[in-house]
């Protein structure tokens, strides 16, 4: 449904006719939806750099005490 949200847009304050799920919840514009998969997506390349800087340290570790990650046996 069509309700009223207070708050600030395009740098003018006020009241804003915007659109409301059945549960009451805020639907969010275009541009912040274009915003909140930009933060997703940029949360996940870190998280992703996370793991690629933890694989290579295991690697490292593992090369520094003689073992080849290359031929491990299977678990």
């Amino acid at each position: 449904f069509v309700g009223t949200w207070q708050g600030t847009k395009e740098g003018r304050t006020g009241y804003w006719l915007r659109w409301w799920d059945r549960g009451g919840n805020l639907l969010p514009w275009a541009v912040e939806q274009i915003e909140q998969e930009r933060q997703r997506a940029e949360q996940e390349r870190q998280r992703v750099e996370q793991e690629r800087q933890q694989k290579e340290r295991l690697i490292a570790y593992l090369q520094s005490q003689g073992i080849d990650p290359n031929n491990l046996p299977p678990f």
